[in-house]
């Protein structure tokens, strides 16, 4: 894959189109996998992003991309070269990074995963635009400025757009998705824990529809 600016750009924005909440899972249990992306999927989140935090994570891709018709499957928490490797490997057709390095940059060029890196300071924007990326994850959100930050970023960064996350929940979505400068926000408030735990995907299913009703402008 050859990328660009402009290619990068169009790939990162095909993705986070799609809805305008991203949920962040970190799943457990290989079986809660499936039925937790139909449950997401089904209330109109269809693009998922599984963190590398469990042992669990690269067979969790696996599985949705096979079970799962219509969810877009990509990897969070990816923290070296190799992570990308192993992601792309599993069927995952994006990779989000908490920060970013050299290396990953240089990883990314050789892979065919659109790669959306992290910034939280203006020199690590400036350094992510020196290497042709105009999309973000803004992480973490809340802790590094939250929507003043980002609409502070809006003026020396017109093209750039961000996925926020990090601290924010159903209550604070909808003013980062009030921002021009803001793609789609990250969370996993439409995936409570002890509705996980206990298989509750109905109760999932009401939450993610009510993320996936918020609207970006």
């Amino acid at each position: 894959m050859i990328w660009t600016p402009e290619t990068r750009a169009a790939r990162v924005d095909s993705i986070l189109a799609q809805a305008p909440v991203l949920p962040v899972l970190a799943i457990e249990r290989i079986e809660d996998a499936v039925p937790l992306a139909r449950a997401l999927v089904d209330a109109g989140l269809p693009v998922l992003e599984i963190t590398l935090r469990t042992p669990a994570a690269l067979d969790a891709m696996g599985a949705i991309v096979r079970e799962v018709p219509g969810a877009c499957v990509g990897a969070g928490t990816v923290l070296r070269p190799e992570d990308l490797r192993n992601v792309e490997a599993a069927g995952a057709v994006f990779a989000i990074a908490p920060g970013t390095t050299p290396r990953l940059y240089e990883a990314a060029e050789t892979t065919a995963l659109a790669f959306i890196p992290a910034v939280a300071t203006a020199s690590e924007l400036m350094a992510g635009l020196e290497h042709g990326y105009r999309r973000f994850k803004f992480f973490p959100a809340e802790s590094s400025g939250g929507v003043g930050a980002l609409r502070s970023f809006a003026g020396p960064f017109a093209d750039v757009r961000f996925c926020p996350t990090g601290g924010i929940d159903a209550a604070k979505a909808p003013s980062y998705l009030a921002l021009r400068n803001v793609a789609t926000v990250g969370g996993s408030w439409m995936v409570p824990g002890d509705a996980l735990a206990a298989g509750d995907f109905e109760r999932i299913g009401a939450l993610a529809r009510e993320a996936a009703a918020l609207r970006t402008r």
